[in-house]
């Protein structure tokens, strides 16, 4: 077991001991150290539900947990990872934070090093935020104080060197004062002794930490989980398992703090609803800190329209409450308003504390049985009520509408239009006989998305989730024909909650991974990619997307084994290849320019042109233009029309007579520059085409 060295930490050793009131709850651990970021784009403009226009900044976020540390292995902790997810999820949210994807980082586990770390918040952050933006900071983990100077704990802190191995607290202040341009900072943290970075902190060898958060010429919003030598806990009583203080920071985001009912979280409301909450939960003694002096109390958070609407503005002297559910069989999902509050086992109450007082609308679902609900329970100041869920009767299917969808899938399954429309047929025929076939509506979004129709594939797939609101296949496929539709950031958000309830579902991870692509996320997209392929090596797409992702990481080299994967796994026409293509995933087209035809084999055809062109280009960019020239050769073969490859392999040609000095290459590509030209005159690739094409026709003509 890690012991610290007494003598040179001074305010750790206070937080261990009181630690001890809390210990004695079983479920109750002590957390060390935690912060939290909330970031968000400004060009939006929402309307209240007081007919206020709200204009949503542009904003950024680096969201930072760590559970299992490298050379801690006596502190782990349980839920800090898991608490990363969640403030990830309300952050993209568009009833949240309203954060474009792409604009919040998340560093989890081994990823959250120092280096790491210290790259995204003296780097990237200073590098993308403009002064009317906003940017959230959120770090879930341990922490020490160490000679009277605070540290992040990151994933790689060692006992013996907290200094050169943690990432002091003074830093992340110069760094919110000085390097980070934004009109609204939010830094959220849940720690041991996170009192001790704000400045409301009393101890001398603080003073020197939260200088350098006092002043600034702009709003911050410090939010820390405890005074200093208080300790911060997390425990699976809340919300199903969560640090006590992220637990109230989700939900005061979903719109539990929203004490007005203004349909916006400000940074007071936050701020009092975590406080009021945390104490009560932890009988005083953890008490959430804000700095009083440095932000704009207005500053606005969180845009939740439409959710409290029902709910009538609080007193100010007003206690929230709670709800307990109980249930009678394992894995019943649990909504609250519309929004899932976690799954509830037989054995296992789920608690969801920290609710305003008045009507909630609560269900519990289960995939393949009737719901409970919805129906409206009271909230009560001060007081949790017990809700019992009874899952009693599965559903019963009429045998004609059975039918009805079997025969639809025989259609489906055989591709091409004529059949999408006759499966379309089958299936509104079994959705008629049985307004609750949630699988039926499944097929019918998916039938219809396969035919372009997507505002009908949209209906159906949202007909599918109002039924059965824990069919992740369902919101799975949904989440992919929003990557047809170019709707990234709404896909993301559907495919993060899939992963979160079913961390190895293949399809959601591969969806993801071409998510995240189009949205030049390239690391989260290598990682999902990753994932997907350690579940299952022998599914193709997985290695396109991690190979495109590589190629666009300035990683050719690395990319080209990935493609060749691909190529040889989706081969179905090789006598060599038993491997079956999967034809679900086909948002990988939007943004190439490219379309999709409802036929199965068309995909496959535009898929391995792709990565044809990709090979080639990771060729081209290893400087080895004559496989660059055959792999963009064989992409033409399949997709002759793509003015991209065409450019792509007249930049091949003129580079190989760069390297050879042979101009006879300067015919074949001044004839696919002028192809270029030909397809599509708009594009920034024929400019330069019209470039190369004078300059190589003044080149031939001085050698004549």
């Amino acid at each position: 077991m890690f012991r610290p060295r007494w003598s040179h930490i001074s305010f750790l050793s206070v937080c261990l001991f009181s630690a001890l009131a809390l210990a004695a709850q079983d479920n109750t651990q002590k957390r060390d150290l935690k912060i939290v970021p909330d970031g968000q784009p400004p060009e939006q403009e929402l309307v209240t539900p007081t007919d206020q226009p709200v204009t949503i900044p542009r904003s950024y976020a680096l969201v930072v947990g760590v559970a299992d540390y490298k050379n801690l292995p006596d502190k782990s902790l349980k839920f800090s990872e898991r608490d990363a997810e969640a403030i990830y999820s309300i952050l993209i949210s568009p009833e949240g934070g309203n954060f474009r994807a792409q604009n919040v980082h998340i560093l989890k586990g081994a990823k959250a090093t120092r280096a790491n770390v210290q790259h995204e918040l003296e780097e990237w952050l200073p590098s993308v935020a403009k002064p009317e933006d906003r940017v959230l900071i959120y770090f879930a983990g341990h922490g020490f104080v160490y000679d009277g100077r605070a540290y992040l704990a990151p994933y790689d802190i060692h006992p013996d060197d907290i200094p050169g191995t943690g990432y002091p607290m003074e830093s992340l202040g110069k760094v919110i004062g000085s390097k980070i341009q934004a009109r609204h900072k939010v830094l959220l943290t849940d720690s041991c002794h996170s009192g001790a970075i704000t400045p409301e902190a009393e101890a001398e060898n603080n003073a020197a930490i939260n200088s350098s958060l006092l002043d600034l010429n702009t709003s911050l919003f410090s939010l820390t989980a405890s005074r200093d030598r208080e300790s911060s806990y997390e425990s699976a009583e809340w919300g199903g398992g969560h640090g006590i203080f992220t637990y109230y920071v989700v939900k005061g985001l979903e719109g539990e703090a929203d004490e007005n009912a203004d349909g916006i979280v400000t940074a007071d409301e936050l701020a009092e609803y975590s406080r009021r909450n945390v104490r009560d939960a932890t009988g005083a003694r953890q008490n959430p800190t804000s700095d009083r002096g440095s932000f704009d109390p207005n500053m606005p958070l969180a845009y939740i329209p439409k959710l409290l609407t029902k709910i009538p503005p609080q007193q100010p002297d007003a206690k929230f409450g709670g709800l307990v559910f109980e249930t009678n069989m394992d894995g019943v999902e649990v909504f609250i308003n519309g929004k899932s509050a976690g799954v509830v086992n037989k054995s296992a109450p789920l608690r969801i504390p920290g609710l305003q007082p008045g009507a909630h609308t609560v269900k519990g679902v289960k995939l393949g049985y009737e719901p409970d609900g919805p129906r409206e329970e009271m909230v009560y100041p001060g007081q949790e009520k017990t809700v019992s869920f009874k899952i009693l009767y599965a559903r019963r299917r009429k045998r004609s509408a059975v039918d009805a969808l079997d025969k639809g899938i025989e259609f489906y399954e055989k591709g091409f239009a004529k059949n999408y429309e006759k499966a379309a047929e089958h299936f509104e025929k079994a959705f008629s006989e049985d307004s609750t076939y949630s699988q039926a509506a499944l097929y019918l979004g998916r039938t219809y998305s396969a035919l372009f129709e997507y505002e009908k594939a949209e209906e159906y797939y949202r007909k599918a989730l109002a039924i059965d609101p824990d069919y992740l296949e369902a919101e799975a496929a949904f989440g992919g024909m929003l990557l047809d539709t170019g709707n990234f950031d709404e896909s993301i958000r559907q495919l993060v909650r899939v992963i979160q309830r079913e961390p190895d579902h293949r399809m959601a991870l591969s969806m993801l991974a071409q998510a995240y692509r189009m949205k030049d996320m390239y690391p989260e997209s290598i990682e999902s990619a990753r994932k997907a392929i350690e579940l299952d090596p022998d599914i193709a797409e997985p290695h396109f997307f991690l190979a495109d992702s590589l190629r666009m990481s300035d990683k050719p080299a690395e990319s080209k084994p990935e493609y060749e994967q691909y190529l040889e796994l989706s081969d179905f026409e090789s006598s060599t290849s038993g491997k079956v293509f999967n034809y679900w995933l086909r948002g990988f087209l939007i943004g190439q320019g490219k379309k999709t035809r409802a036929t199965q084999k068309d995909i496959w055809n535009d898929l391995r042109s792709l990565a044809y062109f990709g090979l080639g280009d990771a060729e081209r960019l290893l400087s080895h233009p004559d496989p660059a020239i055959a792999n963009h050769q064989k992409s033409l073969g399949l997709d002759d029309q793509d003015p991209k490859v065409h450019y792509a392999l007249a930049l091949a040609f003129t580079h190989k007579t760069e390297l050879t000095g042979d101009t006879a290459h300067l015919a074949d590509a001044v004839a696919h520059f002028r192809k270029v030209v030909e397809l599509n005159e708009y594009l920034a690739e024929a400019e330069q085409a019209r470039k190369y094409i004078a300059k190589i026709d003044t080149l031939l003509q001085a050698q004549r």
